[in-house]
């Protein structure tokens, strides 16, 4: 299954086998590694390991894994998903990054407003999530500018380190998403 969402800058689309060294080259980041569950260093064998897991978890529809491609170059430059769909509860879980040599210049907002779209008005979710580390500012601007409202926090162990990182956590409900 292969999915592309457009944008003006930038798609939204699952990923291809061709996007491994693209994937590793902007993710390899230990500031990202803090904030999502890839590891650091990461490798090719990583990248291409995340390439099957999204296609495979893309093919059983239990979330959506997408790569960020920025149009001028075709290449992938950050990541964006729907996780753990709750097709009962028609809610998903919101992540995201992207390369430092991206950041700053608007196109995560146009990608979480692209996957918004898709999932309140494509795939009928009512309500999707997002948890923010207290020690990331830039997640916590997106959110805002996107309109979610603030509904808890919680601790949440760091992933395969020993430490507990506080996690605020947003939500977005399909009735309150304007477009």
């Amino acid at each position: 299954m292969s999915l592309v969402l457009r944008g003006k800058r930038i798609n939204v689309r699952s990923f291809k086998k061709s996007d491994a060294e693209s994937l590793q080259e902007n993710i390899n980041e230990k500031l990202i590694s803090q904030f999502t569950r890839a590891p650091y260093p990461y490798n090719l064998q990583d990248a291409e390991d995340f390439i099957d897991l999204s296609n495979l978890e893309l093919k059983n529809k239990k979330s959506f894994l997408l790569g960020i491609e920025f149009k001028e170059t075709g290449k992938v430059i950050g990541g964006i998903s729907l996780m753990d769909v709750d097709w009962k509860k028609k809610e998903a879980e919101l992540g995201y990054w992207i390369g430092k040599n991206y950041r700053g210049k608007g196109l995560m907002k146009e990608a979480v407003d692209i996957i918004l779209k898709f999932g309140f008005m494509e795939i009928k979710l009512e309500r999707i999530t997002a948890d923010v580390s207290t020690k990331n500012p830039a997640s916590r601007k997106i959110v805002d500018k996107m309109k979610f409202k603030y509904c808890g926090w919680k601790f949440e162990e760091g992933w395969g380190r020993l430490l507990l990182k506080r996690m605020l956590i947003f939500e977005l409900f399909r009735k309150d998403f304007v477009k």
